[in-house]
């Protein structure tokens, strides 16, 4: 059978979805986690630090353009995968001593190389996988293992594990994650270590954005203010004044579409991170603890006011670019009405000196006729007194008299078809 060419991107859209696959974790397992928090400059740089370590154990490294790995290193497995705006690093560890976090699986990795690895720490996580036997005193194990902290926790998966954490960074850098195994397949177990570990680190890229709402919100509050002082004077600005009004609009409508730039990503990152720990903590499937609080209760009591603080300044800076942009249209049309009024007055102006100048130009005209109209007639005087001497008999005075008329007549005449021609030939 066969088919039409494959479209160039099947393979990798299909395959995307078999992407980044969950570790298959057998207890008793302890796994240190690293998410680095780096500009996406940084990918290649990464996957050659992950090459060194692999050549390093003789292993196998990342293809050229992988932004996903997993290998086994023997004494130990590497996962690591890039994302947007951080990588992931785990190392996995079988087995586990009777305090699981005594000696945690990142202390295999050669301390040189875990030194220089590219980007900010914003995760680190020690975390264990244990089988759950008969021990539930969660207030023992807090005294064990997490300080004597208030715990997070609850069953996970339908009850097929506990998951206990206190959300906490110690002196080391890293914080405890334990998962007890009451029930997990392998791959089971994988997927909710991943969910426990995506939901801290989406927890923390998520509230990236708070600082930058908390900076924020001194400059909006002076933004809001010189907006009102604008709004306050628009009724009462004068012609001499709209213009210096204006530039004081168009200034702060320019800072504040340059702190939208800046900031929009953020803040849009910052959704979808929430909406990411949403649904992490749906997938848990969790059942209560007694006395212990569920993610989803920590999270929204902590994450969601953060959350609100961040769309609530969005909102604000929003609503604010709408008003400005509002009040500089307003502006610049009354702005557009005293010039377009200016206009109408110079036009009106040049009416006037056009309609001075053609009753001045006919006055003109007039004086031309009768200029003419004198020098003609003494002509015809001359030629009369000249044909009364050469005997002829003709009187001038008579002759002069009775030609003042038509000769006139025939100025204007002619005068009118001289105008009748221009206005025929240039238009009115």
């Amino acid at each position: 059978m066969t088919l039409p060419p494959d479209h160039p991107r099947r393979i990798e859209l299909n395959d995307e979805a078999h992407a980044r696959p969950p570790e298959a974790l057998q207890a008793p397992v302890r796994i240190s986690y690293l998410a680095l928090f780096s500009d996406h400059s940084l990918r290649d740089r990464q996957r050659a630090h992950i090459a060194e370590l692999a050549d390093f154990f003789g292993v196998k490294p990342p293809g050229p353009t992988d932004v996903h790995y997993s290998a086994n290193f023997g004494r130990f497995r590497v996962k690591w995968e890039r994302h947007t705006e951080f990588a992931r690093y785990m190392f996995l560890l079988p087995g586990a001593a009777e305090d699981p976090f005594a000696d945690p699986a990142i202390r295999k990795l050669p301390a040189a190389w875990l030194g220089d690895l590219p980007g900010e720490v914003i995760v680190a996580t020690h975390a264990a996988i244990l089988p759950a036997g008969a021990d539930t005193n969660f207030d023992g194990i807090s005294h064990r293992l997490f300080a004597g902290n208030p715990l997070v926790g609850a069953g996970i998966s339908g009850n097929a594990a506990i998951a206990l954490t206190d959300f906490r960074i110690r002196p080391d850098g890293f914080s405890r994650l334990l998962l007890l195994d009451q029930a997990l397949r392998p791959r089971q177990a994988g997927r909710a270590l991943q969910r426990l570990l995506e939901i801290d680190t989406y927890r923390l890229m998520a509230q990236l954005a708070l600082p930058v709402a908390r900076q924020l919100a001194p400059i909006l509050a002076a933004s809001e203010q010189e907006l009102a002082e604008i709004a306050a004077a628009l009724p009462s600005v004068t012609e001499a004044g709209e213009p210096q009004l204006l530039d004081r609009l168009t200034q702060l409508e320019a800072e504040i579409e340059s702190r939208g730039a800046a900031h929009d990503y953020r803040f849009s990152a910052s959704r979808a991170y929430y909406q990411l720990v949403q649904r992490r903590i749906a997938e848990l499937r969790e059942d209560r603890l007694p006395g212990i609080q569920t993610f989803q209760e920590f999270t929204e009591l902590r994450l969601a006011p953060a959350m609100n603080t961040c769309q609530a300044t969005t909102t604000r800076q929003e609503s604010l670019s709408v008003r400005v942009s509002r009040a500089s249209q307003l502006l610049a049309t009354r702005v557009e009405l005293t010039r377009e009024h200016q206009e109408m007055q110079v036009l009106q102006s040049m009416n006037r000196r056009a309609d001075l100048q053609l009753r001045l130009q006919q006055t003109v005209e007039g004086l031309s006729i009768a200029a003419i109209s004198y020098y003609i007639v003494g002509l015809i005087g001359y030629a009369a007194k000249a044909a009364k001497a050469a005997g002829l008999p003709v009187n001038p005075d008579i002759t002069m008299g009775a030609a003042i008329p038509l000769v006139i007549l025939a100025v204007f005449l002619a005068t009118s078809r001289v105008h009748k021609m221009i206005h025929t030939t240039h238009g009115p």
